[in-house]
């Protein structure tokens, strides 16, 4: 599929289902106390690396990005689906949210201080993942932490409805930790920690912290 088409349709399904997504997942960070854990530490190295605006990438309706803020973080978020940032303006009113996508990533250089892609890669193929993390290296700022989440596994599954029975059209990648940590590596990152949640579930989840290499890296905005 090219660029445009996944895009297109990635856009188009989120749009369908945005109200829908909020309500099932409005509660889900307060229900899992090891993904409030990670976000918390997730917190804490942003504010030991001098704290600033964080950027969640794909923050879908915002209830992580607001989790975030009841942490102290200055954080925003960026998702593809204009209906998605609809509901979350609607939702969090205080807190600021942008239409926009990873794959041209319209922020400047240097000007995060941390960034968070929560389960928000798992629509991209795998030609487009290393342009998208070279984005991310881009714009996070020198000693910024860098938090991932995604489906393991091997294989890409097409999901056709979901949240609350409405179509969509998108190809759901599962995908081993050590090639998204290849991919972070190539971009430029160190891979600091990984977690692997629900090890005995038919679809675990995999977390990935990870920061700029200390050379050649942008300087703060």
């Amino acid at each position: 599929m090219d660029a445009d088409g996944w895009l297109a349709d990635t856009r188009t399904s989120y749009d369908t289902v945005a109200v829908s997504y909020a309500d099932q997942l409005r509660h889900a960070v307060d229900g899992a106390p090891y993904l409030r854990a990670t976000l918390a530490l997730f917190a804490d190295a942003v504010r030991a690396a001098g704290d600033g605006p964080v950027a969640d990438v794909g923050c879908g309706p915002g209830h992580v990005t607001e989790h975030l803020a009841r942490l102290g973080i200055d954080a925003f978020g960026i998702d593809l689906s204009p209906a998605m940032i609809e509901v979350a303006r609607r939702d969090h009113p205080g807190l600021r949210f942008e239409v926009g996508s990873m794959t041209d990533l319209d922020l400047a250089d240097g000007s995060v201080a941390g960034l968070l892609a929560w389960w928000s890669l798992i629509h991209l193929p795998d030609s487009v993942v290393p342009s998208v993390f070279g984005h991310f290296r881009r714009v996070l700022r020198r000693g910024g932490p860098l938090l991932i989440g995604f489906h393991v596994g091997q294989e890409v599954r097409l999901k056709t409805t979901g949240y609350g029975g409405h179509p969509m059209k998108v190809n759901v990648h599962r995908r081993q930790p050590g090639q998204v940590a290849g991919w972070l590596r190539a971009a430029g990152f160190t891979v600091e920690a990984q977690l692997l949640l629900d090890p005995d579930e038919e679809v675990p989840q995999a977390l990935l912290f990870a920061r700029l290499r200390t050379t050649d890296v942008p300087a703060p905005a």
